[in-house]
């Protein structure tokens, strides 16, 4: 694929979406870019995707939060939040989100909609270059893998539309870094500083020699697997029970979705 390929495919997904409204680093191979300190920087370097059906070098994950009063039966735990997939990262109706819509359109209900409304991360991978962000342990396999921000994430699409850019990021030769900047507003971890260094550069010959030793795998096996018709009403009950501000039963849903670290 060309970056004019790209880019056309990308203009058509925005096409089509622009009218719709947590992260764990356990696994090392995750960069926690959120962990670096304030002003602090990492220029990353994106491989394309193992998958040849995927046109992007990313893949969207949809989550929905359900948050519940602590866990049944244990009088001192507290509130906790379990994440579920959303029906749609599979072109399938979101039951969920179904009813939520109608309540984002209710002032009443409108805060309670975007309690419940689906959040959106894009998982990419590739190499870290430099990085400010202080690492005990980096793992033995050098392709990372990125959790990124839709706000982050808006900011890497907009320079794949720059018409400037000739070939894309992720060839192995003629590519560009992309620098993570992080900075705060208000409070909140802010990235807007972040943006494509747009100077073309090669892999380095340790990074290329990783490359010819290592399969570069499909981003999607990260995502979370779809729910079978048992599970989709196991989430429909868990979130019926959110709402109603029940706690969180593990003999009924513990075996298919429980919270991190449960």
């Amino acid at each position: 694929m060309t970056i004019s390929e790209l880019r056309k495919t990308l203009l058509a997904q925005l096409g089509s979406t622009q009218k719709l409204p947590s992260r764990s680093a356990s696994d090392p191979a995750i960069f926690s870019h959120w962990d670096l300190p304030d002003q602090g920087s990492a220029t990353v370097r994106f491989l394309p995707d193992g998958n040849p059906d995927n046109p992007f070098f990313w893949v969207e994950r949809a989550m929905i939060r359900l948050p519940f009063n602590g866990v049944r039966g244990q009088s001192e735990s507290k509130p906790l939040v379990i994440y579920v997939p959303c029906m749609e990262m599979w072109n399938e109706t979101c039951p969920i989100l179904a009813e939520v819509r109608a309540w984002l359109k209710d002032p009443q209900l409108e805060e309670m909609g975007r309690k419940y409304w689906k959040r959106r991360s894009y998982l990419f991978h590739g190499f870290v270059r430099q990085s400010d962000l202080s690492e005990p342990e980096k793992p033995a396999n050098p392709i990372r893998r990125f959790v990124v921000s839709p706000q982050l994430f808006n900011l890497i699409r907009a320079g794949l539309l720059n018409p400037n850019i000739d070939e894309l990021p992720t060839d192995y030769v003629k590519g560009l870094d992309f620098k993570i900047v992080k900075t705060h507003l208000n409070g909140f971890a802010d990235y807007n500083k972040s943006d494509w260094i747009y100077k073309q550069s090669a892999l380095n010959e340790k990074r290329k020699q990783a490359l010819t030793s290592i399969k570069i795998p499909n981003i999607d096996r990260h995502l979370p697997n779809k729910p079978s018709q048992q599970e989709q009403k196991l989430i429909r009950e868990m979130f019926e029970a959110s709402i109603d501000g029940e706690t969180y039963n593990p003999e009924k849903w513990g075996e298919f979705y429980k919270p991190r670290g449960f």
